[in-house]
């Protein structure tokens, strides 16, 4: 069978790595699938002229699909915990309005740029849109429980909805889309559920929200605070929880000995020692990830991670847009303007990899997305209305396949 290609020329290319220059042409085929880059020179006719920049698709690695029926219902600058109680509250609708809501969430993320997501998953109402293939995701079944008596059941409970996703979502040869069970936070995992998690998970790659707020590290090294408050709010049982002396990361990080890939979302409060720490922890598998949602953390709390202190480990970050309860939208592209906004002199080449390499990277799909390499699929984005690389003001992206 004849195989048609498509040429594309931009302003200029960013390959998932590095900008290649204007006088690039990549050629795919009509699928999306990578052939070559070539100077114009050598590309021949019948080149597509784009204005704008060219890059790979997006990887939203942190999003919350099924709270996609909770957009504006709750205010913003709650502070965390309120915000946990708000959710709590609203999360249960009318199924048909989330299956709506899902639908429409996920159009967005794709009429965006976005190609893959590492989505948190509770309960099973996202699967109906996921059957349809748009998007690839890995699914992190998220399980939680502060009382230890909860443990066997919570994890038993997650074991059965990793299964559910992994018989309604199955692929002919493939192990993609993929399904593991996950800590939701390090405040409402207890000990005993830790370690559960551990045992099951060997060699897998997890996900957890990590010190999102400076209140989930005074729970850890004092056993006080807002989160405290929120337990009795939820007339949850926290007497058997051991303050640590220590941040939340230094306490949870040992849990997990069974070469597990983890990745690391929201990171506000994460400090120097923290980061130090985790490297030296040697029972880490493969990999290890920090993903950062500012939309979320300015909505929820106004805050931002301390971006500089986490620079050094540029090759490890990644963006997620975390949900529509806490986001005004599902785009990646506007969570790497609000961090060009605040963080000016991060290149945009810079921002752009945590958003397509690093993403495939964390959420282990860099085989077929994140860069325009010879045998990928990885979607193709246009960043129009830039004035130049670094001025993304009043830019936006959108998908041409």
């Amino acid at each position: 069978m004849e195989m048609n290609y498509r040429k594309w020329q931009a302003n200029d290319i960013f390959s998932g790595n590095s900008w290649l220059g204007p006088n690039q042409v990549l050629i795919t085929t009509d699928q999306g699938l990578v052939i070559d880059i070539k100077d114009e020179k050598e590309a021949g006719d019948g080149i597509t002229q784009l204005t704008g920049f060219l890059c790979p698709g997006f990887i939203n690695a942190h999003c919350h699909l099924e709270l996609s029926h909770m957009k504006g219902m709750i205010p913003i600058h709650t502070g965390l915990t309120e915000f946990i109680l708000q959710i709590v509250q609203l999360r249960k609708s009318d199924e048909e309005f989330i299956y709506q809501s899902i639908a429409t969430a996920e159009k967005q993320m794709w009429e965006s740029g976005i190609v893959a997501v590492g989505d948190i998953c509770n309960n099973e109402l996202s699967i109906q849109q996921k059957k349809n293939g748009r998007l690839r995701y890995h699914n992190f079944i998220e399980i939680s429980g502060v009382p230890a008596f909860l443990a066997q059941n919570r994890i038993q409970a997650g074991i059965e909805l990793v299964n559910k996703f992994k018989d309604e979502l199955s692929l002919p040869n493939t192990a993609l889309p993929a399904s593991t069970i996950v800590p939701h936070a390090p405040y409402s995992v207890s000990a005993e559920l830790f370690d559960l998690i551990n045992q099951e998970t060997a060699e897998q790659l997890l996900s957890i929200h990590n010190q999102e707020t400076i209140e989930e590290n005074e729970l850890f090294q004092t056993g006080t605070g807002a989160f405290m408050e929120m337990f009795q709010q939820l007339n949850i049982d926290a007497s058997s929880f051991q303050p640590s002396g220590t941040t939340s990361l230094q306490k949870w990080i040992p849990y997990f000995n069974k070469q597990q890939s983890l990745l690391l979302v929201h990171n506000v409060v994460t400090n120097t020692d923290d980061l130090i720490f985790l490297n030296q922890q040697q029972s880490i598998g493969k990999s290890c990830y920090l993903c950062l949602c500012p939309n979320a953390n300015l909505y929820i709390s106004n805050s931002l991670p301390n971006l500089p202190a986490l620079l050094p480990y540029s090759h490890a970050l990644v963006i997620g847009t975390d949900s529509l309860a806490s986001n005004h939208q599902l785009s990646v592209w506007e969570e790497i303007k609000v961090l060009k906004k605040h963080y000016p002199t991060i290149p945009t080449s810079t921002l752009l990899q945590w958003a397509t390499i690093n993403g495939a990277h964390a959420l282990n799909m860099q085989h077929q997305l994140g860069s325009f390499e010879k045998g990928k699929v990885p979607g193709l984005v246009l960043l129009e209305g830039m004035e130049n690389k670094e001025d993304l003001v009043h830019s936006s992206s959108r998908r041409i396949f």
